[in-house]
């Protein structure tokens, strides 16, 4: 059977057409005659059929073209978009701006008859303090100069381990020295050291040792050491000794002289004039 609409050939008992996919038995057609009452066409041979009609002289079938409206969702009749060209073809979109940085508007100062400003450049300029530099003109006391005091603070030490030897002795006491006991003496001197230092620190002032050498402790800003700096010191200053003493060799290498409890409690000995 031959399809009306693309003319192509299909099996007689098909129901529609394998190309279009139309309807190929006669029925009903829509035409674009009229959109609200559409007119309907027949199939030839409908038409051919013998009509109940008086007689008279016969009539000539006229053809009328066959018209269907075509789908509106197909993409291959019509289109899914329609371009904006086609409906306004005369507006152009407006093109993007184009934003140009501009300055800050600078704000104008009132100024007063007889009224002084302040000078705020020197403040911003001044460089910004770097941690672990010595911002005063004190001098940095010597390794020599700093030795000559801990030898003298370790002098005390040592009598006054003296002289609890010596009470320990007369009290019947005995001192034996083998692998049990040594460990107990040493950790029993550093006690005596630590609680010598302690002292100093709770009385907020200089050793005996930097006193006899002539040696005051500051901070970084040439000021007298808090309490707390001071604990600070004893702190780190322990520590640089437990590794070996490399906190101490570290005043040898250092721009300033510095060891490692000075770095960390940003104090240091300077002498006395």
């Amino acid at each position: 059977m031959e399809c009306r609409y693309c003319q192509s050939a299909n099996a007689d008992d098909d129901h529609r057409c394998r190309r279009c996919g139309r309807r190929l038995r006669m029925g009903p057609v829509y035409t674009a005659a009229s959109a609200a009452a559409p007119v309907l066409e027949y199939a030839p041979e409908e038409a051919a059929r013998p009509s109940r009609q008086p007689s008279g002289p016969a009539r000539v079938p006229v053809s009328r073209p066959v018209t269907y409206q075509p789908s509106l969702f197909s993409s291959r009749e019509l289109p899914r978009v329609v371009p904006f060209e086609t409906i306004a073809p005369g507006v152009a979109p407006a093109p993007p701006r184009k934003t140009s940085p501009t300055a800050p508007r600078q704000r104008h100062r009132r100024v007063i008859p007889g009224q002084q400003a302040l000078e705020f450049a020197h403040a911003a300029r001044s460089p910004k303090p770097v941690d672990g530099a010595i911002y005063c003109d004190a001098p940095v006391a010597v390794p020599a100069h700093r030795a000559m005091a801990a030898a003298v603070d370790a002098s005390i030490v040592v009598m006054a381990l003296a002289v609890f030897g010596i009470i320990f002795h007369l009290a019947g006491g005995v001192f034996v020295l083998d692998a049990k006991t040594i460990p107990m003496f040493l950790a029993a001197a550093l006690g005596v050291v630590v609680f010598y230092r302690v002292l100093w620190c709770l009385a907020n002032g200089d050793t005996a040792g930097q006193c006899w050498t002539h040696l005051r402790l500051v901070n970084f800003d040439g000021q007298r050491p808090t309490r707390t700096q001071r604990f600070y010191r004893l702190a780190s200053g322990l520590l640089s000794l437990l590794a070996a003493g490399i906190g101490l060799l570290w005043s040898f290498v250092d721009e300033e002289t510095l060891t490692w409890h000075d770095h960390i409690s940003k104090t240091f000995p300077t002498p006395v004039n």
